[in-house]
């Protein structure tokens, strides 16, 4: 797959993979912000500017953003996480220009309609209800929180209620010009298109878009912590958590080779023990979240309020295997062999493989090609395992809980049982 850069003059990143087999193009805008770099004042304004900025340029109403790329069959969304936003359409090879011309516009010059600032507030509102409303998405918040509580990295994405009921069309323009510039920015287009077309059209559009960021990163420090809430509803969510890795960390790929190991899939150590053994959930999972300055590693379950009790023990137990005995050749190879295969499937998605680039080119400014991730992956041996299991399980741990809790083991106790 090659893979081609141009840099405009102000700074901003041009990347394409031209595939002339394909008759759609994927392409869209990443930029390196989100709720991780927003003060407490203004937490959610990074979500709500992606709303807004639907909502209205001077070309365009919002009715017209949206029509002119459904007309054509095309498809655009966004998202917005903690340290990136982004914009992004599905297109025909021959309607390209047409969707870099709406993004760009849209990211360029947003006005911020206050009729549609008022009706987009209560949308956003009810986003979050929905989330509250959702135990277990509201349940990773929690864990996030109290992961990194009093920091941005552990607040929400989309803020409280009464802060965007209360933005202005003057902060979002605050926000954009302090948090949006050619340095944090990147375009990225994948398919049937010619590299060299693709970086004109973007120049045509994009080049007057200022070039400097002028935005603070907070530190990200972990610190650990509990918190547990009753609800009446048939399950009891459990997240227990750990110090985890930041991309740039040299641990990355063993802890996600680990995680793979531990709880990525159906014959994972977690999911064996849990689920197929003792019956007692049907969801078990561990995961890796990296992010710029800290990470963390997670271990999330369901189960009934009864069976919490029995859930913990199983899982420290399992944590002290992997601890103090190395794993075998045949369980890391099978690790290894579904985490490349994960990886490998998906770049044969153009929507994935914009969005892989994306992200690298905002973290580490170049694309790191496919053989040597599966390089770093494949150097990754048992000792690093234990290794890597020994510096996780360390760390004080996040336990955070959500639902049907009839009894469960207070915080001390988990970390008596985290002993080894």
């Amino acid at each position: 797959m090659e893979i081609k850069q141009t840099i405009l003059k102000n700074g901003l990143r041009i990347v394409t993979s031209e595939r002339p087999q394909n008759e759609t193009v994927s392409l869209g805008l990443w930029v390196n912000t989100g709720s991780a770099y927003e003060t407490d004042d203004i937490n959610g304004i990074s979500h709500f500017v992606e709303h807004m900025v639907f909502k209205g340029t001077e070309k365009r109403t919002s009715l017209q953003i949206s029509e002119e790329i459904e007309n054509v069959g095309g498809q655009n969304n966004a998202y917005t996480s903690r340290e990136f936003t982004a914009f992004y359409a599905k297109m025909l090879k021959n309607d390209i220009e047409l969707a870099l011309d709406v993004i760009a516009d849209f990211v360029m010059a947003p006005l911020f309609p206050e009729d549609e600032m008022v009706k987009e507030k209560e949308v956003v509102v009810q986003e979050i209800k929905q989330g509250i409303d959702t135990p277990d998405d509201v349940v990773f918040d929690y864990f996030q929180e109290y992961a990194f509580p009093a920091q941005p990295l552990g607040r929400t994405i989309l803020g409280p209620a009464e802060k965007v009921r209360a933005f202005t069309a003057e902060k979002l323009h605050q926000y954009m010009h302090h948090n949006y510039a050619a340095e944090n920015t990147v375009v990225v287009a994948v398919g049937n298109l010619e590299h060299d077309e693709f970086v004109k059209m973007v120049e045509s559009r994009m080049a007057q878009y200022r070039p400097k960021t002028s935005f603070e990163i907070a530190p990200q420090v972990y610190q650990g912590g509990f918190y547990a809430e009753k609800r009446d509803i048939e399950q009891a969510h459990v997240l227990l958590g750990f110090k985890g890795v930041e991309y740039k960390n040299p641990a990355y790929y063993p802890v996600s080779v680990f995680s793979t190991l531990f709880g990525g899939g159906m014959s994972s150590r977690l999911f064996q023990e849990i689920r197929e053994k003792r019956g007692l959930v049907y969801t078990v999972y561990s995961f890796t979240n990296s992010h710029t300055g800290n990470g963390l590693f997670g271990i999330y379950a369901g189960t009934s309020g009864d069976d919490v009790g029995k859930l913990l023990p199983v899982v420290t137990d399992e944590i002290k295997k992997v601890v103090q005995e190395k794993v075998s050749e045949k369980e890391l190879n099978r690790a290894k062999v579904q985490l490349k295969a994960s990886m490998l499937m998906a770049l044969e998605s153009s929507s994935a493989t914009a969005e892989v680039a994306a992200r690298q080119m905002l973290l580490y400014n170049r694309i790191i090609p496919t053989e040597e991730i599966v390089e770093r992956i494949e150097a990754v041996s048992a000792e690093d395992i234990q290794k890597t299991a020994q510096v996780l399980f360390a760390s004080k741990p996040t336990y955070t809980l959500l639902g049907d809790l009839k009894s469960y083991p207070a915080y001390d106790e988990v970390q008596k049982l985290l002993q080894f």
